[in-house]
């Protein structure tokens, strides 16, 4: 899992029933783990490389997507998951263009040299507006980033999940980090990709 807070929510949610580690670092940035060993899961989170706007992080920290990418050998028994965009809104949308170029190329390696990498991209979502937010962020930005993001990984053969409808639907006030609930939504709706159900009808 790569990407920024909205990515570590699922992170959070999962390790909640897989046991995890205290590898003393950060718990906003990460990297962060968490090991079933009884069902051989290892799941791994780290926050993307710069921009970000959280407390201070070591550079030694950072570390963008894309290289990330480039260091997995991948396979059938491989998920990457990722939500890149929250921190990118108040660049101009090339910054973003870029950023998510190389990592759409990081990509298409993983997917050639492991073929059966199951990839899921979490979209952006609705942000609530206050006085804080809206000096860095707005929902016509975040569209904006959105747009890009599905059209950069079009024909990929990438799962989308669509956390811009699923929070746009859900009751609850709009929220950079959606609460519980549409949380538990997200992560039912990839896991029915990671373990579909195999029985025959």
């Amino acid at each position: 899992m790569y990407g920024d807070s909205t990515m570590r929510q699922w992170f959070e949610y999962l390790s909640a029933f897989i046991p995890d580690f205290n590898l003393h670092r950060s718990k906003r940035v990460g990297p962060l783990m968490a090991v079933d060993f009884k069902h051989n899961i290892l799941m791994n989170y780290r926050c993307h490389g710069p921009p970000i706007r959280i407390a201070p992080v070591s550079t030694s920290e950072l570390r963008y997507v894309a290289d990330e990418l480039d260091g997995l050998a991948g396979g059938p028994d491989t998920v990457v998951v990722f939500s890149i965009w929250a921190h990118f809104t108040s660049f101009p949308i090339e910054v973003y263009i870029r950023r998510m170029r190389h990592v759409r190329q990081a990509l298409v390696r993983l997917l050639d040299r492991g073929p059966g990498t199951l990839v899921i991209i979490r979209s952006a979502n609705f942000v609530a507006m206050d006085q804080t937010t809206s000096k860095h962020s707005s929902d016509w930005f975040s569209l904006q980033i959105d747009t890009v993001l599905r059209t950069m990984f079009k024909g990929l053969g990438v799962v989308f999940v669509d956390a811009w409808e699923m929070t746009l639907a859900h009751h609850s006030p709009h929220n950079i980090h959606p609460p519980p609930p549409i949380i538990k939504n997200m992560v039912d709706l990839i896991l029915s990709h990671v373990c579909p159900d195999k029985k025959k009808s």
